[in-house]
């Protein structure tokens, strides 16, 4: 069984299953949005870094719909950074019907590529989405390559977290959470933090904070 699951034509049949489910369980889920001004920094004037706990993966998708509502929204490149592990290209392969490509890379193998491919991305305007406790935890500790990023390249970081009252919590090393359809959802969007270049290193710690208490948030506003 193991064997056939990572066969590539499996996992590519998977993959489409799976997005197709979150499509439907998102669009039927009752969506409320926390924090409006810190959903400014997504309308595509600019270029934006999203950072959210590997936890809330299946959710974030819901995010789009959101921001294109949005005042003066303009359509936007998104990417969103994963592993070069087979899970990694698994999740890339399922978010891809929402319109995000992929870049692979993590701190472990492609890092350096990974990074100077999200810079030229930025550099165009674009908006990366980086989970900075993934792929491998541990869990709702950033690693530092988001703040790197962001003092790099001079993009503000914007904090994400969402949750929905009828959900699943899965027994893996980040308690991901797969939305349930017909639910009540809600997106926080906290502050955008901008990393200085100098000592980007020390800004580490304030991030990390700063996106337990965004994820502390959404808990908070929609317990299961």
């Amino acid at each position: 069984m193991k064997s056939l699951l990572r066969h590539p034509t499996v996992q590519a049949l998977l993959a489409r299953l799976i997005g197709r489910y979150l499509s439907f369980a998102l669009r039927t889920t009752r969506w409320t949005v926390d924090g409006t001004a810190g959903l400014g920094a997504l309308t595509g004037h600019r270029p934006a870094i999203v950072a959210f706990w590997h936890e809330h993966l299946a959710l974030i998708p819901a995010l789009a719909p959101i921001v294109s509502r949005l005042p003066n929204h303009r359509p936007t490149p998104i990417h969103v950074l994963v592993s070069h592990h087979r899970d990694g290209r698994f999740v890339g392969a399922a978010v891809r019907r929402f319109g995000v490509d992929t870049v692979l890379g993590s701190s472990s193998r492609g890092g350096a590529a990974a990074l100077r491919t999200l810079l030229g991305l930025l550099g165009r305007g674009h908006i990366v989405i980086i989970t900075p406790d993934g792929p491998r935890g541990p869990r709702r500790q950033a690693a530092p390559g988001v703040a790197q990023l962001a003092a790099l390249s001079g993009v503000p970081v914007v904090p994400v977290a969402a949750c929905t009252t009828r959900r699943i919590q899965l027994r893996t090393w980040d308690r991901m959470t797969i939305p349930l359809p017909f639910g009540r959802g809600v997106m926080v969007c906290g502050a955008a933090v901008e990393v200085p270049r100098a000592g980007w290193q020390d800004a580490l710690p304030g991030l990390t904070a700063t996106l337990q208490a965004t994820a502390a948030r959404a808990e908070q506003l929609c317990p299961g």
